[in-house]
């Protein structure tokens, strides 16, 4: 968003543009639609807020940059240590082709991904998390839901009985501040695969 931003004449902090961008998420979620329609409509409305217009190449710009999105440094190596000893599934709130896209960044596989074109809603829907534990066959007291937002993640996670643990790297980000609980907070994913391994005390 930044590049654009500046491009007329808006300079605004990280903390800023990750608010504003939680604000109007949400709103362009209800009724669903695509995520690519979504993201062209939040640069949109980015536009409108601070009062310049947006071309049609400006507002596929976010959704089009999605293909470049990596995990966080500390993710794959995670990943891969949770993946020896428990099953591994993604909600993402996403498109099936932006998901895939992202993927390819991924080093280990998934038992199930559940995206918000599949479920035809995002979180802090609980369809999505229904649909994935439906495909799962798990009992609900064998699962655990890892999010970095309390207001997509834990809330929904914990009104359907999960357990939760929230990844707290940096305030809200780019979700709607919330207040909810988890089980568990860790810093990044890490430390949450350190703590898995851990013998229960």
């Amino acid at each position: 968003m930044r590049p654009l931003l500046q491009a007329h004449g808006h300079n605004r902090s990280d903390a800023e543009i990750l608010r504003i961008y939680g604000e109007i998420e949400p709103k362009e979620q209800n009724p669903y639609q695509r995520y690519r329609d979504v993201l062209a409509n939040v640069v949109r409305r980015f536009a409108e807020r601070l009062g310049f217009s947006a071309s049609e190449e400006e507002a596929q710009s976010l959704p089009d940059s999605l293909k470049d999105w990596k995990p966080f440094p500390d993710t794959n190596a995670a990943l891969a240590k949770l993946s020896t000893k428990y099953k591994l599934a993604i909600i993402s709130n996403t498109d099936d082709d932006l998901f895939a896209a992202t993927s390819r960044y991924f080093e280990t596989g998934f038992a199930e991904v559940v995206t918000a074109e599949q479920a035809k809603a995002y979180k802090p829907s609980l369809a999505p998390f229904r649909l994935a534990l439906d495909r799962l066959g798990l009992p609900r007291e064998q699962v655990i839901h890892v999010g970095q937002s309390v207001y997509h993640d834990v809330v929904p996670a914990r009104l359907l009985g999960l357990t939760t643990a929230l990844v707290y790297r940096r305030g809200f980000g780019a979700a709607r501040p919330s207040e909810g609980d988890p089980d568990l907070k860790v810093p990044d994913m890490q430390t949450l695969a350190r703590l898995a391994f851990q013998p229960v005390a």
